[in-house]
């Protein structure tokens, strides 16, 4: 009886172990409306983060008028993206095709393809600042 308790309690102690060390990646994984946060990490610049969020947008499906407190980098996974960036004409992008949105620049996007869209948002912005500010 004595040794199964034992096995038992080494067992639960290797769990909380190996719980400790999972990449900070995985840890971080949360899904908000379409939005998977991969990784978030503080930069050496004082006061600024590194967020990396796969956003993944049904076909037809728009995210309206909004800001981020930073830069934004954007890689299309897969599927034909519209942006409209404050004081740009649109743009549509493919898999494979990049963005760069500067601090603070109002920006919209819809999925205007025939399938689910997905992006790679990789954010460098302000610490303790909410990451999306929508435009009223």
């Amino acid at each position: 009886m004595k040794t199964n308790k034992n096995k038992l309690a080494t067992a639960i102690i290797i769990a909380a172990l190996a719980a400790f060390m999972l990449p900070a990646s995985v840890m971080a994984q949360q899904t908000v409306n379409g939005r998977t946060e991969l990784q978030r990490h503080d930069l050496s610049t004082p006061g600024r983060e590194m967020v990396q969020i796969r956003v993944d947008i049904e076909r037809g499906q728009s995210y309206p008028q909004h800001k981020h407190p930073g830069e934004e980098i954007i890689y299309v996974l897969e599927g034909v993206l519209e942006y409209q960036v404050e004081g740009k004409q649109p743009v549509t992008l493919k898999a494979g095709d990049v963005l760069f949105i500067p601090y603070g620049t109002v920006h919209a996007v819809k999925n205007v393809g025939t399938t689910k869209a997905s992006e790679l948002a990789t954010y460098i912005v302000e610490k303790d600042k909410p990451l999306v500010t929508l435009i009223k």
